[in-house]
Formats: structure tokens, sequence, C-alpha cells
């Protein structure tokens, strides 16, 4: 079975160097029309390590968390965070075209009966279309386009603009998104730790006596 994906402004982009995790990667081509096939590989325990402390820290799943990459396209880091009650979304992004591309792992599941009911990219009441791709579903609907992969108890999407993004970029995406081993977890997931305080630098106060603030005042106000 295969693993494969709310978008935020784009304000820092840090690039998501993909570690080889399976038996395949996000610069592999994808095949042209058989089934896709699964790129999960080797991970850390979901509930356990540094990936389970970072996640439940963002109020993820550590079971839901997954990566993908595509040519072209980098991680938006401030894009990172929880999808409904503790799921996982993430984008990126591609640095030439800005066109979008977004992971999204949340509970649940599809099939024939329920795909068509389920909106593309979270556009509700918009008409979906499903076609069954090997043991994924390519969903069509609001302009989007996604693949939608049926794990156990959850789903991965991997969407993205139908215009901006062609499906079998859009289909690569899809066969490289797999759990993230140790290094990819430090690039993907903020720490779990706080970030120290900065102490603020006030020019105002003199370097003798008491520390007050100089109020003087020169000669004409």
């Amino acid at each position: 079975m295969i693993r494969h994906a709310r978008v935020l402004p784009v304000l820092v982009l840090a690039p998501l160097l993909l570690t080889a995790c399976g038996s395949e990667k996000a610069g592999d081509p994808g095949p042209s029309a058989s089934a896709p096939a699964s790129a999960a590989g080797p991970a850390a325990a979901p509930g356990t390590g540094e990936l389970a402390s970072r996640a439940q820290a963002m109020g993820v799943a550590p079971e839901l968390v997954y990566v993908t990459g595509a040519p072209g396209f980098t991680l938006a880091e401030q894009s990172v965070g929880v999808l409904g009650d503790d799921g996982f979304s993430a984008t990126w992004v591609d640095g030439d075209t800005n066109a979008l591309l977004r992971l999204a792992v949340d509970r649940g599941s599809i099939t024939a009966g329920t795909c068509p009911e389920q909106p593309v990219g979270d556009m509700s009441g918009e008409h979906t279309t499903c076609e069954r791709d090997g043991d994924a579903w390519y969903r069509t609907g609001a302009g989007r386009h996604e693949y939608a992969l049926p794990e156990d108890g959850h789903v991965v999407r991997v969407s993205a603009a139908q215009d901006a993004v062609p499906r079998d970029v859009l289909r690569a995406a899809a066969l490289a998104a797999h759990r993230p081993d140790a290094a990819e977890t430090d690039r993907l997931l903020p720490s779990a730790e706080p970030a120290p305080a900065t102490p603020v630098e006030r020019g105002d106060l003199p370097p003798f006596g008491d520390g007050a603030p100089d109020n003087h005042v020169d000669v004409g106000g």
C-alpha cells in the first residue's frame, strides 16, 4: 500500500532535504500508468522519541505526521501545523512559480461510496470526481486535484491547484509521502523546547547609578 497529501502565506522558506527512507524518493519519476507503489520506509515508532515529543507539543498525533517533497519545491516552515483535532498539515512551495503543494493527514477513511462526498481542498459544496489509481484515489473539484491514500485509520492527501501543479508531479509527491526519519523530523517539526527569551536592550538606561532612564532634556526643550 502506498503512503502518500489551510495554506498560509509564505513568509519563510527553508529547504527540506529529503533523506532516503524507503523504496522511492520525491525525485523519482512515478510509474506511467501503474498503481502507485509504497515509498514508506524505516522510521521511529510514532509514540516514542523526538517525533512524538515534537508532534505532541504541536497538538498533532505522532502517527499522523508524514513528509513528502517534489523537485523544485521547498517546505514552507510556517505552514506546518495541526489539522482538525490532531491531524497534520504542511505545504511545499515552488520557488520559481510559487505553486503550492499541500500534504494533509487526518483520521478517517475513503471508499468508492464516500469519495464523491468528500470535497477536495476543504471546498464544501463543490462537485468532486473520483478516479481509482491503484490503491489511491485521484480526485478533482473546485479547481484543485489531489491523491488520497487510505491508511490504517487515516487518509494521506497530497493536493494542489490543477492549473499550477501537473498531475504527474502531484502523483510523484504522493508516491514520496512517508513517515519521517529522525533527520527529517528535525527539519520538519519545530522543537518541543521553548525558545530562550532574548533580553531587550534599552538605549535610555545609563551605565551608572541606579539604572533609571535618562530623561535629560537639552536646552530649548
